[in-house]
């Protein structure tokens, strides 16, 4: 009887879903092997090592992540820059074990260009509003902040408010911001809803 052949691109999407479900704490060749059926050792002729394979996964959670924001945007429900905003929580909410691993983790000893890009990409959707570079970083970092925390919180399982009300809390603190840091006018006078 022929021996079932797993795939390099198996093993990732099974490895992903094992993340998805139980988090990265669970991640090793023994876990990702029995959800692939198999033993370890397609997943080592694969992969030189659990690193390389983490990393193809890391790259399926950035992929779902991107999608989110790409999603919320095009629905329409909000602004760009507010939309980019939901999609993150919405990413935390549904997608809690991506979203720890993304954005949770320690990085203190990563050099991360990507997410350098992702924040600076937020921060130009501020701009949309009139703000310069320089305030549109100040903008954005205040409301990462604030966007982050309740995002932490849906991944923890720490609250489960209602979508309305996140979505009005994130309207609250935009203008609010803008009042208490550029005086409710930007040098434009751009005074567009969010």
């Amino acid at each position: 009887m022929a021996k079932k052949q797993i795939t390099k691109e198996q093993i990732v999407q099974a490895a992903t879903a094992l993340v998805a479900e139980r988090g990265m704490e669970f991640f090793n060749a023994r876990n990702v092997a029995e959800r692939c059926g198999c033993s370890t050792q397609p997943i080592y002729l694969c992969f030189d090592n659990m690193r390389q394979l983490e990393e193809r996964v890391a790259e399926q959670m950035q992929a779902c992540y991107d999608k989110y924001i790409a999603e919320e945007i095009a629905s329409g429900k909000y602004p760009e820059y507010k939309a980019s905003g939901m999609g993150y929580i919405r990413f935390a909410k549904e997608q809690p074990n991506f979203f720890k691993y993304l954005f949770m983790r320690d990085r203190s000893e990563e050099t991360d260009d990507a997410q350098a890009y992702q924040f600076k990409r937020e921060a130009k959707r501020v701009q949309n509003y009139g703000f310069d570079e320089n305030a549109a970083l100040r903008m954005h970092t205040h409301m990462w902040v604030y966007v982050h925390g309740i995002a932490a919180m849906y991944a923890t399982g720490y609250l489960n408010w209602a979508w309305n009300d996140v979505s009005e809390l994130l309207t609250e603190e935009f203008f609010a911001l803008k009042d208490k840091l550029f005086g409710g006018n930007d040098d434009s006078g751009n005074k567009s809803k969010q």
